[in-house]
């Protein structure tokens, strides 16, 4: 019996994470783009709005794929504002254009990230301020988070604009195809 491509699988399931928020942001109406879908009290106006929701899930996912604060540089026009422990929003909302390519450029670092991670790489310890991890458990949770802000948008897609995405079986392959 041959091992278990523990790489190959998370990668697959990863990347229907990330192909999931893909599909939100392609079906948000622009009438929904700007809305507050709920109030975060702890934040504030605007911190609840599709767009934000959106890029919040992108930002994260980036940096958790870096593993490291220390580093890090979102590409432009994306800024370190979300790391501001004041919890202040970007400057400007972002457009779905902007977002779309923001989240290609997350589904290739994730897919170089897992095709080139080692066991050592694993092992490594990754430190946040709420905790230590190791990169193979910050890969997870980042799964997870992708995964859970791509299902929060979708099911307010549904409940706002009456048409959810679907669920992803299989991730897109690098030529864009399922």
């Amino acid at each position: 019996m041959e091992p278990i491509a523990w790489k190959e699988i998370i990668g697959r399931q990863f990347g229907a994470s990330i192909d999931m928020l893909e599909n939100a942001l392609k079906a948000c109406p622009d009438e929904l783009w700007g809305e507050s879908l709920w109030m975060d009290a702890e934040m504030g106006p605007g911190s609840a709005e599709f767009w934000y929701v959106a890029y919040h899930a992108l930002f994260w996912l980036d940096l958790y794929l870096s593993g490291a604060v220390e580093g890090f540089t979102p590409p432009t026009p994306f800024t370190l504002d979300e790391l501001d422990p004041a919890g202040l929003l970007p400057e400007r909302r972002y457009t779905p254009d902007e977002l779309l390519a923001y989240l290609a450029h997350c589904r290739q670092k994730c897919r170089i990230t897992l095709t080139e991670l080692t066991d050592a790489q694993a092992s490594r310890l990754c430190s946040f301020p709420w905790g230590q991890v190791s990169f193979a458990e910050l890969l997870l949770d980042d799964m997870r988070h992708t995964q859970e802000h791509a299902a929060q948008l979708s099911m307010l897609l549904g409940q706002r604009a009456g048409s959810a995405s679907h669920w992803v079986a299989q991730p897109k392959n690098e030529n864009g195809e399922a």
